[in-house]
């Protein structure tokens, strides 16, 4: 709130009592103190409570916290940590328990979370067992339409109605022209992939899709792909990832971004259908009218023509030679391989996998032309060891 002149505690007094006279309006008096109604209420009821020490400012700490220790029981768990370091929260429960029949104990989960609090338990960080390192892959560069599409989700706003929209961009690199926007209302696999779906059958395919190393684009997995990036290599594209925390690697799709925040986004319409149409309008504009001073002051569309490559409506299916095992992946991202179930991945649901052996108990996975990682016959961990890249 915003007061006019003097001390708090005195401005909120003269205030109150003020208010208590009643020789004007509530609502006026309010407006001449630049409160509103609610706060004005709340300082009057402190004042006739309290008096003046009621109007100080009060912390906002929580009155209990249900997280915190009880001291008695960080004592008493301290206590008998030291007397028998190797227990777990479950022994060390059962002892509470015998010491203290009558009592509400707290679960062996929180315990153990406490033993954390207290420093009482050593910390082994669990390190992922990485497979081989391949060199970074070189950057494409276009050099004709449809060489390199980049694709971003461009930051969420509310319509007039308070609804959310997250509006997926798709841009081909060398002719500027912006292919497509769609206001999705999250930025869920499914939602994308039908949108792209729509986009790869009105312009075709490209060579190379480049987006960022978030989700949906992006993954934790092998090769950090995902569902989504492993559709897009089942479709023969190539999928170029920009380095973490490098927003500069997609710059001209970033700039597009600004226009089009700064044209439509920061006026937003009342509700997602027309918002989609307004920027339907946007993109018409932008393409054919708008001059681009990259192509010589020229409109997008003058550079651009549709893809020769058509959207399959069946997807094809991986190839592997005939000495490989193949086999397929569970859609938690598990396979059954030599008695095991050996974790890949969960992008990889589905698909089938090509193993080949490089030497005696390890062998090589690939999802299509793409190394995975390897997996080791005596590997107690039974998952896969996955390959980095050197720029992820």
């Amino acid at each position: 709130m915003s007061w006019l002149t003097g001390s708090l505690v005195s401005t909120r007094e003269r205030f109150a009592c003020a208010a208590l006279a009643q020789r004007e309006s509530f609502t006026q008096l309010c407006r001449r103190f630049h409160v509103a109604r609610s706060t004005g209420y709340k300082w009057v009821a402190r004042f006739r409570r309290h008096g003046r020490a009621g109007l100080r400012d009060h912390s906002r700490r929580p009155h209990g916290s249900p997280r915190q220790l009880a001291s008695r029981w960080r004592l008493a768990l301290r206590q008998l940590r030291g007397h028998h370091p190797t227990w777990g929260p479950r022994k060390l429960r059962a002892r509470l328990r015998q010491l203290h029949p009558r009592v509400r104990l707290p679960a062996a989960r929180t315990l153990a979370r406490w033993l954390r609090r207290l420093a009482l338990v050593p910390h082994h960080p669990r390190h992922q067992r990485q497979g081989p390192t391949l060199p970074s892959p070189k950057r494409t560069v276009a050099r004709s339409p449809n060489d390199i599409w980049t694709l971003d989700f461009k930051g969420w706003f509310c319509t007039g109605d308070g609804i959310r929209v997250e509006p997926l961009t798709v841009r081909d690199l060398k002719s500027r022209f912006v292919l497509a926007i769609r206001l999705l209302p999250n930025q869920s696999d499914a939602l994308t992939r039908r949108a792209l779906t729509d986009v790869f059958r009105r312009y075709g395919l490209p060579k190379v899709i480049r987006v960022d190393n978030g989700p949906p684009f992006g993954g934790c997995g092998p090769r950090g792909l995902s569902r989504l990036s492993v559709w897009w290599r089942r479709l023969g594209l190539q999928v170029e990832f920009g380095r973490p925390a490098h927003p500069e690697d997609n710059a001209a799709h970033e700039q597009m971004h600004g226009v089009y925040q700064a044209e439509v986004a920061a006026r937003p319409a009342q509700h997602p259908g027309a918002q989609q149409r307004r920027s339907n309008r946007w993109r018409i504009c932008y393409n054919q009218l708008r001059p681009h001073e990259a192509l010589g002051l020229h409109p997008p569309a003058q550079h651009y023509r549709t893809s020769r490559r058509a959207f399959p409506e069946h997807l094809p299916g991986w190839s592997y030679p005939a000495a490989w095992a193949k086999r397929p992946v569970s859609p938690d991202g598990r396979l059954f391989w030599q008695g095991r179930q050996r974790f890949i991945g969960r992008a990889f649901g589905g698909e089938i996998i090509g193993l080949r052996q490089c030497h005696a108990g390890v062998w090589e996975i690939f999802l299509g032309p793409d190394l995975l990682g390897l997996l080791y016959q005596q590997d107690r961990s039974r998952s896969l060891r996955p390959v980095r890249l050197a720029n992820r």
